[in-house]
């Protein structure tokens, strides 16, 4: 229940007050450090605003040092999120190779949160335009991924979309056969530069005689298209999206044979998503445990390891972006490639906190409030004309500081949206202390 509000920093703020759960310890002074991919370099704070690689401290060079607090801020580092220096939603799609996409909105923030200053409409005129593409590949969902990369990430990793719905297709009595005439019929209902949403293709298909009578049927017939290259995202019309021939859509992008696309991708995802293990590059890719081992044979020598407690963990050797002074907190969207890219969360999601969750209890399915590297929270928004309501669940209670960083990250959204924000804190009713 909202029952008073406050100012944190310059920004006014309103807190609704739970009973309290947990409490932290006091924040402790740290020794900064810069890490670039499994390497620290010691550095004043000041001077952190602007570092090139290479700029190494004259105490001995590199120097190893992957443990689990290095591990979360390598990944954020990464992925873009504490260093968002892509120009564009073409090089972050092109950086991170696919980004999980059904959430068109959750989709469309989690680019931004990657780029300075984006905004939602520039990321839906770069979906219109075709400049990133949506499709169904690697899972059986869709992603963003770019005109340049779609064909040859279907053709490494479509078929093993298809076993997955091959038990489906079957009891819906879907076979080879049916898709290829459907596929026909797709194909010349959307020849010419024709854009149509999924009803209006279900109407072509029902015209020529073949029985959708299901959703989830109509579902498969649009994804069995994806998956054979035959379609992919048009522009939206409205709110409604349409489909597109691939072929007319991004004609003349690149093949790559199977054992170059395997390198390649082997080698894109460690150096955007790394550190990270065999484990979870087959989650997130969807290829076998044997592919992925293949691909790592293959593109070793632009990677390298480091363990910890045992496990093995991938990464490129150095970043060829600056590196800038990070946020520390963050809004991130569900599916967002900081916890859908990995299958162990271990690292930044404590298990005792998934009764805080909504009623699914997982991590992946909601909004995340990041905090140093670590879930510390869910959130949601509400949407009116000229603002939008910010509901911040903390699992743990802050200091001044932590929540202030926090407004940042939610004032952050309410940019991307341009529109102005009222953020909520429901918080425990004790003296806040920090989480580390």
């Amino acid at each position: 229940m909202l029952i008073d509000s406050t100012t944190i920093g310059n920004s006014h703020v309103s807190l609704l007050r739970a009973r309290p759960r947990f409490c932290g310890t006091t924040p402790k002074t740290r020794t900064v450090s810069v890490l670039l991919s499994g390497y620290t370099v010691e550095s004043n704070e000041r001077e952190r605003d602007l570092i090139e690689p290479g700029h190494i401290s004259a105490q001995g060079g590199f120097q190893r040092m992957l443990d689990r607090t290095a591990l979360v801020q390598q990944r954020l580092d990464h992925q873009g999120i504490s260093r968002p220096l892509f120009s564009d939603a073409l090089a972050a799609v092109d950086w991170l190779v696919a980004v999980q996409a059904q959430d068109y909105g959750a989709a469309k923030w989690a680019l931004a949160l990657r780029i300075p200053e984006a905004t939602e409409q520039e990321i839906d005129r770069a979906f219109d335009a075709g400049t990133i593409l949506r499709t169904h590949v690697m899972r059986p969902t869709w992603h963003f991924v770019t005109p340049a990369d779609i064909r040859w990430l279907l053709a490494l990793t479509a078929h093993r979309v298809m076993a997955l719905n091959s038990s489906l297709c079957r009891k819906l009595l879907l076979d080879h056969a049916t898709f290829l005439r459907s596929n026909d019929i797709i194909t010349r209902a959307l020849e010419g530069g024709n854009y149509l949403t999924r009803p209006e293709l279900v109407a072509h298909l029902k015209q020529a005689g073949i029985r959708v009578e299901e959703d989830l049927q109509s579902t498969l017939f649009m994804m069995q298209a994806e998956l054979d290259g035959i379609i992919c995202s048009g522009p939206r019309r409205g709110k409604q999206f349409t489909y597109a021939l691939l072929d007319e859509r991004a004609p003349q992008t690149k093949r790559l044979d199977r054992d170059e696309a395997l390198a390649h991708f082997t080698r894109r995802y460690f150096t955007s998503h790394g550190p990270a293990t065999v484990q979870d590059f087959a989650w997130w890719s969807g290829l076998t445990i044997t592919d992925v081992k293949a691909g790592l044979a293959m593109a070793a020598s632009d990677l390298v390891s480091d363990s910890i407690d045992g496990q093995t963990y991938w990464f490129a050797p150095s970043q060829p972006a600056t590196l800038r002074q990070a946020q520390i907190a963050y809004l991130l969207p569900n599916y967002d490639e900081y916890v859908v890219g990995y299958t162990d969360r271990s690292a930044i999601f404590d298990l005792a906190h998934t009764d805080r969750l909504d009623t699914r209890g997982n991590v992946l399915f909601t909004n995340t409030i990041v905090l140093n590297g670590q879930i510390i929270g869910t959130w949601k928004r509400t949407l009116k004309k000229e603002t939008v309501i910010v509901e911040l669940n903390l699992f743990l209670s802050l200091n001044d500081e932590q929540m202030q960083a926090i407004l940042q990250a939610s004032q952050r959204y309410g940019e991307f949206l341009e529109k102005k924000v009222q953020t909520l804190f429901a918080i425990t009713s004790t003296a806040t202390s920090a989480i580390y």
